[in-house]
């Protein structure tokens, strides 16, 4: 992975919003209704190429396709491993639920509505896992690689990545099938490995996708003791999935979730850096511009980084419609720089198309 020498380098999280005509075709495919495949196959190998074209227009050094072909996160799983059932909600049922959620509930009912859940291509699922776990994604996983390298090719660019999920986070889904969570999560583990080693392969970055990471892996509320096992315990499984992938071929990301609440309840970076930095990863990624973490380059004055590590802080939020100004992103990129090491730095940006 390339570090900043002469210059900080610039990056971005992953996903890119998709042309409307991709998004139209793409809708129709979610909801099981009869859409043009053809046009659909060019229309994304159409947006992955001009996406990559403007991000190296506007000087991006490490960049990727944006995401272009894949339409959400349920059907991503549900096309790459096989023995995952999407399950509809019931009637009024929640599908999602957290503590700042009781906190705020008149704001979070009128968002879920017009917003995170009203803008979803289509009805949100539960996945329940009902069958033996393997990656089937082989084809899916051809066509991305193909439409990069195609759009790639004659451009000149520092490096590339592209996103793949996290057992961590699939391990919350329900289990039907295997008799205890260590066989479900160890199946996991095994089946999504396939899909890092042919990313690496093909000569890619890997950027891997754990929000649940910024809440220590949803244990930030238990006793001491006990968040600090379960923490331990979700490192060495994620570091068992990245067995024999080196390490310098590793973006690990993490972020608040998209949700645009008050986020009262987050953890501050402090809380979860060093669990985090102990994934055989090279490259860290995190939210920072927004008023509840932008001052968050204060843990770094008591986490030293390990050699060869480096950190993504994000510089630009998707959370609101002000655009940050570039002496702010500046002074806060020099604060990061001065507590690291200036070439143990990458400027990304905060994830989150809520």
């Amino acid at each position: 992975m390339q570090t900043s020498t002469d210059r900080i380098l610039t990056t971005h999280t992953g996903s890119i919003a998709r042309p409307d005509g991709l998004i139209e075709l793409m809708r129709a495919r979610e909801n099981g209704l009869p859409y043009d495949t053809d046009a659909f196959e060019a229309s994304a190998t159409a947006a992955v190429e001009e996406c990559v074209r403007r991000q190296l227009e506007v000087g991006l050094d490490v960049i990727n396709d944006g995401e272009q072909r894949k339409s959400g996160f349920a059907t991503y799983l549900t096309e790459r491993l096989a023995g995952f059932a999407a399950v509809p909600y019931a009637p009024g049922e929640s599908p999602g639920h957290w503590r700042e959620v009781d906190e705020f509930p008149e704001y979070y009912q009128r968002y879920f509505k017009t917003a995170m859940y009203g803008a979803m291509l289509s009805p949100p699922t539960r996945l329940v896992c009902r069958g033996p776990v393997k990656y089937v994604g082989q084809q899916a996983l051809a066509i991305d690689l193909a439409n990069l390298r195609a759009a790639l090719a004659g451009k000149e660019y520092t490096e590339v990545f592209m996103s793949a999920a996290l057992p961590t986070g699939l391990a919350e889904h329900d289990n039907e099938y295997y008799s205890s969570r260590d066989d479900f999560v160890t199946a996991l583990a095994d089946a999504t490995r396939e899909e890092y080693q042919a990313i690496i392969d093909a000569g890619f970055l890997i950027q891997l996708d754990d929000p649940a990471a910024s809440s220590l892996w949803g244990h930030q509320d238990a006793e001491p003791a006990e968040r600090d096992r379960r923490a331990a315990e979700t490192v060495e499984l994620i570091n068992y999935t990245l067995r024999g992938i080196p390490p310098e071929k590793i973006r690990y990301h993490t972020c608040y979730g998209i949700n645009q609440g008050p986020h009262i309840f987050d953890l501050r970076l402090r809380d979860f850096i060093e669990p985090m930095l102990r994934v055989n990863a090279q490259a860290f990624s995190f939210e920072v511009m927004n008023t509840r973490h932008i001052h968050d380059y204060h843990a770094f004055e008591d986490v030293k980084v390990p050699e060869g590590k480096v950190i993504i802080p994000g510089m630009l939020s998707n959370g609101a419609n002000w655009v940050e100004h570039p002496e702010l992103i500046a002074e806060l990129t020099v604060r990061y720089a001065e507590l690291v090491g200036r070439e143990n730095v990458m400027i990304g940006n905060d994830c989150g198309f809520a």
